[in-house]
């Protein structure tokens, strides 16, 4: 069978979808990422073949509207996520036509799309196949799902729909115990970390030293140049966390890695494959992403999570209150608080307790492998 899947414009998009694609592909299935250009080379280090959806970085969506003048990030968390919702329903229809191209000729019999990778129910609809949504983490996107909705609007009857297509199937990837109440219907499949390999595993990667190890990260989509912060965020972070007698551990693109160092000379900075690393640490501190604070759990480590982003707030609370880490909201965040919230993790074993029973109940779930049959028979249907 030939199952196309769809991530987006960021590593973290590419990471989540590929152990199930990697799994069906196992299965003898074909299989394709559609993925934003610059995002085909993390596809290929995957080990999936790869092709572009649009040439234009998910800079590009965020930062300019439809009118081609440049927009602004709301500060309001609702209105933040309707924005969300917004610039990937715009980036779906830039995906479209390249993806209606490829289906004409390869002619996929089942497409499994990311949380917000709109252009793949888009897709299905216009093709007449069963599409699937695989979360990319535990982000709760109902109401980023209404922005893209009314982002849609205009298109949609141009694509003989009058609404955005819901999933014929939904996998979960968010572990049970911190699923919101109210969420749909949706089959669980365990986190699998997938990372991008660039280098050789040095020991220190996979052994433990004498002292605590803090592991500090903004994620994978962090730039020098950054819109959102991000970088500003992890080298206050670095830097607050160097004076600790602690190994501290930076991981960051090569690019932002080579602007740390020079600041940081007793830390770790760079590359460094999280399945690997997390284990050995003793506290990860970072942005709040999904596939980290994922990576993290899956790996018992307790977390301090600072989310940036009103999307973000929710699963960390929901981590913090299953008693597995600490979140600091926006405004939260001094130094001091930091510095507090950091040590109560260190020193106080329940944390380490509650994150090991979530990474037990992360390896209970189904593996990817045993989620492909389903596949299969959507496809036939």
């Amino acid at each position: 069978m030939k199952m196309l899947f769809v991530a987006a414009g960021s590593p973290a998009t590419v990471f989540a979808l590929a152990p199930l694609a990697t799994a069906a592909r196992n299965a003898g299935h074909q299989v394709i990422m559609a993925a934003n250009g610059d995002m085909t080379p993390v596809v290929t280090s995957m080990g999936l073949p790869a092709t572009e959806t649009t040439d234009l970085p998910i800079k590009e969506f965020i930062t300019t509207g439809r009118d081609g003048k440049p927009v602004r990030i709301p500060a309001d968390p609702t209105e933040e996520a309707h924005f969300t919702g917004s610039w990937f329903a715009r980036m779906a229809l830039a995906g479209l036509p390249r993806l209606r191209e490829l289906a004409e000729r390869w002619r996929p019999d089942v497409i499994v799309g990311g949380t917000l990778s709109y252009v793949a129910p888009l897709l299905a609809a216009g093709l007449g196949i069963s599409h699937v949504r695989q979360t990319w983490d535990a982000i709760d996107a109902d109401d980023i799902h209404h922005g893209a909705h009314a982002e849609l609007a205009p298109d949609l009857a141009s694509l003989g729909l009058d609404r955005l297509p819901e999933p014929d199937l939904t996998i979960d990837i968010c572990p049970p115990s911190l699923r919101p109440a109210e969420a749909a219907a949706a089959l669980p499949m365990r986190h699998v970390s997938a990372v991008r390999h660039d280098g050789r595993l040095e020991p220190w990667m996979y052994t433990r030293g004498e002292r605590s190890r803090i592991c500090v990260t903004s994620g994978s989509r962090v730039a020098k140049d950054s819109y959102d912060q991000n970088f500003v965020f992890l080298r206050s972070l670095a830097r607050d966390l160097a004076a600790w007698d602690a190994e501290l551990v930076v991981a960051a693109p090569e690019e932002v890695a080579g602007a740390l160092r020079p600041e940081l000379p007793g830390a770790r900075v760079g590359w460094m494959p999280l399945d690997v690393v997390a284990p050995t640490c003793d506290l990860m501190v970072h942005h709040g992403g999904g596939v980290t604070t994922l990576s993290g759990l899956a790996a018992g480590v307790p977390q301090l999570l600072i989310p940036k982003g009103a999307v973000l707030c929710k699963p960390a609370l929901r981590v913090a209150d299953r008693g597995a880490g600490i979140t600091l909201l926006p405004g939260e965040d001094t130094p001091e608080a930091v510095s507090a919230a950091c040590r109560e993790l260190l020193e106080k074993p329940d944390y380490r307790q509650r994150a090991g029973e979530l990474a037990a109940e992360i390896a209970r779930m189904p593996a990817p492998a045993q989620l492909v049959p389903v596949l299969e028979q959507l496809a036939r249907n």
